[in-house]
């Protein structure tokens, strides 16, 4: 048999770190904001046996954790490392997600950012001050969320949440977008759809034409930043999958 003939070379990849708490189970969803020239590594945090609430949150804002997960993936040479947790990242204000960030550079990363730092940016760039907040969480986690807003320096206008503290990955798309309308308020700018373990990715365009705003997610504003970062967004969402953040930026 006549060997096949091979020409070419791999496609260069830019890589994104992800550290993921121990429970994520959405890899696949912020894939789906990747172009073909990034590349994402992924690694968790430890194992914690317990509910998603406000002590299983401060648990996964350990920086001697987080130190050691980002340590385990620079040796692929990411451009820039993301800490995909909402709650793990706003769980003790600015300061602490500020301090997450710090922690990751400090452990070799080129650069860093968090979800709670993503939103922040995204909030910036689209000059949104009237925020709705829908979550999946707890009423304390979810108040702490509105904390961390207001502490950012806008309003949330409304809030509603679901009271879920496990497999959030099982909330099906319909629950999600009734979450995201008895979340809206006609004073609110946008609405940030908290936790990086819920599905929005094909909901967010829909619920944007629905609604007429910006509907933003924790897992878009985490792949939007570390995207910026790595100087890639542009080549990533042209906006035509109804997503405002990314066709405001692209």
């Amino acid at each position: 048999m006549k060997p096949v003939e091979v020409t070419g070379v791999p496609q260069q990849q830019v890589g994104i770190g992800m550290v993921c708490p121990f429970d994520m189970a959405l890899d696949r969803e912020l894939w789906r904001w990747m172009p073909d020239s990034a590349s994402i590594y992924f690694t968790r945090t430890g194992f914690i046996d317990a509910p998603v609430d406000v002590d299983l949150c401060r648990d996964l804002n350990n920086h001697a954790d987080i130190t050691a997960a980002v340590r385990s993936i620079t040796a692929v040479g990411p451009r820039v490392v993301g800490y995909a947790c909402a709650s793990g990242s706003f769980v003790y204000g600015m300061t602490g997600a500020r301090e997450l960030s710090h922690c990751m550079v400090a452990a070799g990363a080129a650069a860093a950012v968090t979800t709670s730092e993503a939103l922040v940016r995204a909030l910036d760039v689209m000059n949104l001050s009237r925020i709705a907040v829908a979550t999946p969480y707890t009423s304390a986690l979810t108040g702490l969320l509105c904390d961390f807003i207001g502490e950012a320096g806008r309003t949330v206008v409304s809030q509603a949440g679901l009271g879920r503290d496990h497999e959030i990955w099982t909330i099906p798309y319909a629950v999600t977008c009734d979450l995201i309308r008895a979340a809206d308020h006609p004073d609110a700018d946008a609405i940030f759809v908290s936790c990086t373990n819920l599905w929005t990715y094909e909901i967010l365009g829909l619920m944007e034409a629905e609604l007429g705003k910006p509907v933003l997610s924790a897992n878009q504003v985490t792949a939007w930043a570390t995207l910026s970062d790595a100087g890639l967004v542009a080549e990533s969402l042209s906006g035509d999958d109804g997503q405002s953040l990314f066709a405001r930026v692209a």
